[in-house]
């Protein structure tokens, strides 16, 4: 793929960035994958053993590390924005509408690598449950995911690959692409209007989602209960943290709004509130 943009972009018809932000993209999402699989197979050993002393304890190993993966994405996805833009445009001086055009490349690369992780995790995980279940269930008379079938760490093995390196990959794709999309969204939007400078449009919704990684470690926080404790209140706690995020995102959005695009376009604030 990165070959044939790059032939394209040779005669013209697509912007000259876009394969190398499409590798970018591509290489970031995989790195989101795998450093959320090292994460969770470095974590599950200590969660099953947390939970023996309390389920308070197993929710803080399993959300410290599931956290990690989340800030990861958003982390790497909102780095390599960032980067992108200042070299476009503090390096080349582009214009914005070439800058979103070149950017949304992003989205492509990520979205590639979340395909072939989920497909190709989800191909490889069943081919060797079917396998492990026909020889120790049929032949041995072994039961389902029991260490003694070789099988078993093939199953596990696909899994991690399409259930968490996939979702890594997934995650970053639909973050880096709602970012940019909205983006793009308001260059074209904006076109029209000579009171509002597009680029201040542009960077809007990069604003924030920055602000939504700050209001997201502070709920993290906030996901605490008592040592001895139920079901519903492991749910109870998860709820509070992301409606405290949710809330302080909701709020901290006028404030960005207003200032980067005035007064006049300060009902769009609430569209985080609405969503």
């Amino acid at each position: 793929m990165f070959v044939l943009l790059l032939t394209v972009s040779l005669f013209g018809y697509i912007n000259r960035f876009a394969p190398y932000a499409f590798m970018t993209g591509g290489f970031f999402s995989a790195l989101s994958g795998f450093i959320g699989m090292k994460i969770a197979t470095a974590a599950n050993s200590r969660t099953a053993n947390a939970c023996r002393r309390s389920l308070n304890g197993g929710l803080r190993v399993a959300f410290s590390a599931g956290s990690v993966m989340g800030l990861t994405v958003v982390g790497l996805g909102l780095l390599d924005i960032s980067v992108w833009y200042i070299i476009l445009k503090m390096g080349f001086r582009l214009p914005v509408e070439e800058i979103s055009g070149a950017m949304i490349n992003f989205g492509m690369g990520a979205s590639s690598m979340a395909l072939f992780a989920r497909v190709g995790g989800g191909i490889f995980t069943k081919a060797a449950d079917v396998g492990a279940d026909l020889v120790g269930k049929v032949e041995a008379g072994i039961p389902e995911d029991d260490p003694r079938t070789p099988a078993c760490i093939a199953d596990n093995v696909g899994d991690n690959v399409g259930d968490v390196a996939g979702m890594g990959a997934d995650l970053y794709e639909s973050y880096v692409s709602s970012v940019l999309s909205a983006s793009a969204l308001g260059v074209s939007a904006f076109n029209e209007v000579a009171a509002v400078d597009r680029t201040r449009a542009m960077l809007v919704p990069l604003l924030l989602a920055a602000v939504g990684v700050i209001a997201s470690v502070i709920g993290t926080f906030f996901v605490r209960t008592k040592e001895n404790t139920s079901q519903k209140s492991l749910l109870a706690a998860l709820r509070r943290g992301t409606n405290l995020s949710a809330v302080i995102i909701a709020l901290a959005a006028y404030p960005i709004v207003r200032f980067a695009l005035g007064r006049g376009f300060a009902g769009i604030a609430w569209s985080p509130a609405l969503r």
